[in-house]
């Protein structure tokens, strides 16, 4: 029955769609609330840790992740939804866990925010280039005919647009910004925790037929993304303090922009639609695993 994964699509309305896109956009904009232009001005002043968590997230994630799918070799819809994941900046809940890890929780707030520009372009040439060099993805590239273009615009208008605005709030009205914050975050990412909760419901006899197949490879790809981080941040000696947020930020997707871009370019493509729905269950406890046990330490700066 597994086999199935690679024709079968997921029940998602266009109306859902919708719903998730402006979920995402709301979850993108109370994130900005906490961004001001002096926090850019500070890093490009010390742009060490920011740029190796830049290349952290979109050259080695990446290209690891090219490297587990030619070793472990998954069913193909699997395979590019693993690379598509990779492909995406940093999750929405990266700053939250970052502060309970104990890491710079400013240079995580700044790395989803750079990412999340830079995703503009990056996101839709990742997948288009490593999808295209392994054969079996290709062939659902070129059937899907994916327009980096269309992306980009979906990109821009999830993530980088509210973002903008979040950050021009909090420049014009920094008072009603501060009020606001913590009860948007809040609301926005129990709204956004709900509507997962729910698409999943509305699918969940095809979840529990084919999550098994995904289940060892998420969490190993989930694995291999925190070690990436740690890796790179580690070999590029910054402060553990630094080093905390690198890796909990290339370990934490965006995996809610992944079931957009699944659900808007793929039909909701069986393999991918799980991939990026179990891991946006994994990673939460995976990361928030990781902060209990890097808490317990403090960090250097």
């Amino acid at each position: 029955m597994q086999d199935d994964i690679d024709t079968v699509l997921l029940n998602f309305s266009p109306a859902s769609l919708n719903l998730l896109n402006t979920i995402l956009a709301i979850v993108m904009f109370s994130i900005a609330l906490d961004l001001r232009p002096a926090d850019f001005h500070a890093l490009l002043k010390a742009p060490k840790p920011l740029l190796t968590g830049l290349f952290s997230q979109f050259i080695v994630l990446p290209v690891a992740t090219f490297v587990f799918i030619l070793l472990v070799e998954p069913r193909p819809s699997i395979a590019l939804g693993l690379i598509l994941v990779a492909a995406c900046p940093g999750g929405n809940i990266s700053n939250f866990i970052t502060h309970r890890a104990g890491g710079n929780t400013a240079l995580s707030v700044s790395m989803t925010a750079i990412a999340t520009v830079a995703a503009l372009v990056m996101t839709p040439f990742n997948i288009g280039f490593w999808g295209s060099l392994y054969a079996p993805t290709r062939q659902i590239l070129q059937a899907t005919a994916i327009d980096p273009v269309s992306v980009a615009i979906t990109v821009f208008l999830m993530l980088i647009l509210p973002l903008c605005l979040g950050i021009l709030l909090n420049m014009r009205a920094p008072d009603l910004a501060s009020r606001i914050r913590r009860p948007m975050q809040i609301v926005s990412m129990l709204i956004f925790i709900g509507f997962i909760v729910l698409a999943l419901a509305a699918n969940w006899g095809f979840f529990l037929a084919y999550v098994g197949a995904v289940v060892a490879l998420v969490v190993a790809h989930n694995a291999l993304a925190l070690g990436g981080g740690f890796v790179t941040a580690t070999l590029a000696r910054v402060s553990t303090y630094d080093r905390r947020a690198i890796t909990i930020e290339t370990g934490i997707q965006n995996s809610g922009l992944g079931l957009i871009l699944i659900f808007a370019f793929f039909h909701g493509l069986g393999g991918m639609a799980v991939v990026a729905a179990f891991w946006g269950i994994w990673h939460a406890v995976s990361g928030i695993g990781l902060a209990w046990v890097l808490a317990r330490t403090e960090a250097t700066r």
